[in-house]
């Protein structure tokens, strides 16, 4: 009997001994886990807002909070395309933040971090859309467009459009006519190019050129400074008396029928043609009816009979009127053994009209020859 009755008593206390560590750990369990119902509260989450672009900036809002924090931390967080994967942007811990090109294809979201003296607590924003690459920038002027030319009613303006930045795709252009201080300008009808020629509503004005330039992301537009105030068309040159200019008579171009050239006067060298002279050089002096040197004629010369030299290109006469036409010896020289003389043909003529007609002129000329030097 006594042995049976010691058998329940053995088994007790490691019963005891288990229910009583059960109680220990739901204890010191339940203790640990609890949070102080003080501590700050979210309750509706940050948010961000602004554009999500490169170059952007984004602000974010902390959201509400219970309990009267006392003070908030922030943080940005580049995140992946579905929001996840989030890792802290490097001293962006303000409530702004401006986009990089590293946040291009990721997602943005902005974390808060609240806290007062019973403790801290942190809520996070959705997920920003996925980040773009910033739009390409507008046309910028670097360098006005300017202006050259006369400003003379009748004369022909040009206009450069200038330098830009930002690879402007495309171009208009405007000429402006202004008051004499560059102001109250109007669009001159039609006159959409770089050259622009002046007319007599211009004449009291100044005019300016403006230039629009284009790209994907916008336009942008430049003017030049004004110019000077347009004058009226020159007078008309003076009438010609005798096909002779009022002016002077230097130019050929402006000498014309009744008037005729004339060559007055050549200078060989040689001065006198030997057996060995293999190059003969004869300048020829031209005038006209007008008196004075011409400058500007075509001077034309052929030795005969043909063969003894090679028959050279036209020369212009320079300042003084003076054309230097060089003679290259051929086979045909001396024509015998007793040639006294080279016979050459001369013509001086304007450039532009007939060979024969208009104001030029011919002459027969010879150069001496001594076969026995």
């Amino acid at each position: 009997m006594a042995r049976r009755l010691q058998r329940p008593l053995i088994s007790v206390t490691p019963m005891l001994s288990v229910i009583g560590l059960a109680v220990v750990l739901a204890v010191f369990v339940g203790s640990g886990a609890a949070a102080s119902a003080d501590e700050p509260k979210n309750t509706d989450p940050p948010t961000i807002s602004g554009t999500a672009q490169e170059g952007k900036t984004l602000t974010g809002d902390r959201g509400d909070w219970k309990n009267d924090p006392t003070d908030y931390d922030y943080a940005w967080l580049r995140c992946n395309r579905d929001g996840g994967g989030c890792s802290s942007i490097e001293d962006a811990d303000s409530r702004e933040y401006t986009l990089k090109a590293a946040d291009v294809g990721h997602s943005i979201r902005f974390r808060v971090e609240a806290r007062n003296s019973d403790g801290r607590r942190t809520a996070t924003s959705v997920p920003t859309a996925v980040i773009v690459a910033a739009a390409s920038k507008v046309p910028v002027s670097t360098s006005p467009p300017v202006v050259s030319g006369t400003l003379q009613a009748g004369k022909t303006l040009t206009a450069s459009r200038g330098n830009w930045d930002n690879n402007p795709t495309d171009y208009a252009y405007a000429w402006l006519r202004c008051d004499k201080n560059g102001g109250s300008c109007a669009s001159i009808g039609g006159a959409t190019s770089t050259r622009y020629t002046l007319t007599s509503a211009d004449v009291g004005a100044t005019i300016r050129f403006r230039v629009q330039a284009k790209n994907g992301a916008g336009t942008a537009t430049a003017t030049s400074v004004p110019s000077a105030v347009v004058t009226g068309a020159a007078p008309p040159a003076p009438p010609i008396k005798n096909g002779c200019p009022s002016t002077g008579t230097d130019q050929v171009s402006a000498i014309s029928q009744p008037a005729r050239l004339l060559i007055d006067s050549l200078q060989p060298v040689p001065r006198v043609v030997t057996a060995g002279t293999g190059t003969l050089v004869v300048r020829f002096h031209v005038t006209s009816t007008c008196g004075g040197p011409v400058q500007g004629a075509l001077v034309y010369a052929t030795a005969t009979p043909y063969n003894q030299f090679a028959i050279p290109p036209e020369v212009t006469t320079d300042s003084g009127g003076w054309a230097e036409v060089h003679f290259r010896r051929l086979s045909g020289f001396p024509v015998s053994r007793h040639q006294q003389l080279i016979a050459m043909f001369v013509r001086a003529r304007k450039p532009g009209e007939n060979l024969l007609g208009g104001i030029s002129t011919r002459r027969l000329v010879s150069i001496r020859v001594a076969l026995g030097r």
